[in-house]
């Protein structure tokens, strides 16, 4: 359970407490929080950068962007932003489709589009899209992530849609036993994993080590001893990654396809960021996030990506949790740690080149892990089954066509979920003394009511007068005001078809 430290601004000058050794203590806390946050992010930002088919540095330049740029952005104090986990499919997508120059086109045009929202003040509307929606999409990336990383941390080559990856495996398996290669591949990937998911257990001063450097170290250090033959990290520096977009990468944005993924990076970054405000919010007492301004910060931050050439970015909650945890109180904290790597990457780019591929794909997996909800699902099925079938059903349509597609499925469905839930329909129908029958509605009459109306009307005998009271109704949408009409007209004409043949006087 994560305590909520109690943070005080610096600027506080409540009696007792004088502005100077406040801000001083502040800065001490920044500053060791700081380290911490750069050593979760260092992995992290070299894993997602690799696992989305680009080099290396350039999650490193989203990294210290993020830090340097968007930690000095108002919105959020405690949250830090670099590239993430979650936008790995797409990111590996897009490159795939659209070529590495593109990229930053998209990263920056999403950019940009943020900003706008946030300018409109349409951050807030991101906190009406349903959890369940959120977590099958991040359920879906997970799954298509870790089985993506499952081929990476054999050294091997995966299958382009996530469909495709998850029915290789079987194969995948049959080629790692026969590959001693891949097999000690394999082995120091499936070690990182060890290591991340035994580490919380371990004693807490050995846990003030970061989990993901501890793992990706000891991987690291395994195969230097043994000399083993796996894939390593290529870096090449940051000044030879950088690349501006051009006139020709600009054209690109009148093809549909790239602004399909444009407005992709956008909402889903944005909605990842800010969800992931809302879970910073509930860890400390400090001030909470300004939606808009948070939103405007990201865009800021993902147009200079985009203009560098680097990976979008997004509020990571891992690196975010980690700076309260470790008791940043400021915004420092996140800006410093975009100083620290910055200053590694440009002094110490080979100490990156002797990483184990294999060692930042067990991370990306134990990441990817933790994006699908498997403690949560089974309450939530016993609670609420619809709003499970929806985290199901986002999740398998992203893996079987892609996160675009995805999530708008499941808000489809979180929509027709909410409009049957408030379309209450009661149908009361009464026998009266005087021969006639009156039906009675009350609630809400929508198409998705219809079927049940009609049936019920339908029942009716047709040689009876009807007598239909619609003023119990707070809502009569078109479908069923043109039925009832129908109805009323149809059954009009079978009472007077039966009047006309019952005998007189009987």
């Amino acid at each position: 359970m994560l305590r909520r430290p109690a943070l005080r601004p610096a600027s506080d000058h409540s009696p007792g407490h004088s502005p100077g050794p406040a801000r001083t203590a502040n800065l001490r806390a920044d500053l060791a929080a700081s380290l911490v946050v750069f050593l979760v992010a260092l992995p992290l930002c070299v894993g997602v950068a690799v696992a989305s088919g680009v080099p290396a540095e350039l999650g490193l330049i989203t990294g210290i962007v993020g830090g340097l740029l968007t930690g000095l952005l108002p919105g959020s104090s405690l949250q830090v932003s670099g590239p993430a986990a979650g936008l790995t499919v797409l990111v590996f997508a897009a490159v795939q489709e659209h070529g590495l120059a593109t990229l930053g086109v998209i990263t920056a045009a999403a950019g940009l589009l943020q900003v706008a929202m946030g300018v409109l003040r349409l951050g807030r509307l991101f906190r009406a899209i349903s959890v369940s929606v959120v977590q099958g999409m991040l359920a879906g990336i997970g799954l298509v992530l870790i089985a993506g990383q499952l081929y990476a941390l054999a050294d091997a080559k995966a299958p382009r849609s996530g469909l495709g990856k998850l029915i290789g495996l079987p194969r995948l398996v049959v080629d790692v036993a026969a590959s001693p290669q891949a097999l000690t591949a394999a082995a120091i990937g499936a070690g990182t994993i060890v290591v991340l998911v035994l580490w919380p257990r371990l004693p807490a001063r050995v846990r003030l080590v970061p989990a993901p450097l501890a793992a990706v170290a000891a991987a690291t250090a395994a195969t230097a001893l043994l000399d083993l033959p796996v894939a390593k990290v290529h870096v090449a520096g940051l000044a030879g990654v950088i690349d501006l977009p051009g006139g020709a990468e600009l054209t690109a944005l009148g093809n549909l396809g790239v602004l399909g993924t444009v407005l992709a990076f956008a909402l889903i970054a944005s909605a990842e960021s800010l969800f992931s405000a809302a879970a910073v919010d509930r860890l400390h007492d400090g001030p909470r996030t300004h939606y808009d301004r948070e939103l405007v910060a990201q865009g800021v931050g993902n147009t200079v990506c985009g203009v560098l050439g680097a990976l979008p970015m997004t509020a990571v909650i891992v690196r975010s949790a980690a700076n309260v945890q470790a008791g940043g109180r400021t915004k420092a904290s996140r800006v410093l740690h975009g100083l620290w790597l910055l200053l590694f990457a440009a002094l110490f780019p080979a100490a990156l080149s002797v990483i184990p591929l294999a060692a930042l794909a067990g991370v990306l997996v134990h990441a990817g892990a933790k994006l699908v909800p498997t403690k949560a699902l089974l309450p939530l099925w016993r609670a609420h089954r619809a709003e499970a079938l929806i985290l199901v059903v986002t999740a398998f349509a992203i893996v079987a066509t892609n996160l675009f597609e995805g999530v708008l499925l499941g808000l489809l469905l979180s929509v027709l979920k909410s409009a049957w839930d408030t379309s209450h329909l009661q149908v009361d129908v009464e026998e009266r003394g005087d021969g006639t029958v009156g039906v009675r509605l009350t609630g809400n009459a929508t198409f998705l009511r219809l079927p049940r109306l009609l049936d019920t009307l339908e029942q009716l005998p047709t040689g009876r007068i009807v007598h239909l009271d619609v003023t119990g109704l707070g809502h009569l949408d078109h479908a069923c005001r043109t039925a009832l009409a129908a109805w009323e007209e149809r059954h009009n004409r079978m009472r007077e078809a039966a009047v006309v043949r019952v005998p007189a006087g009987v």
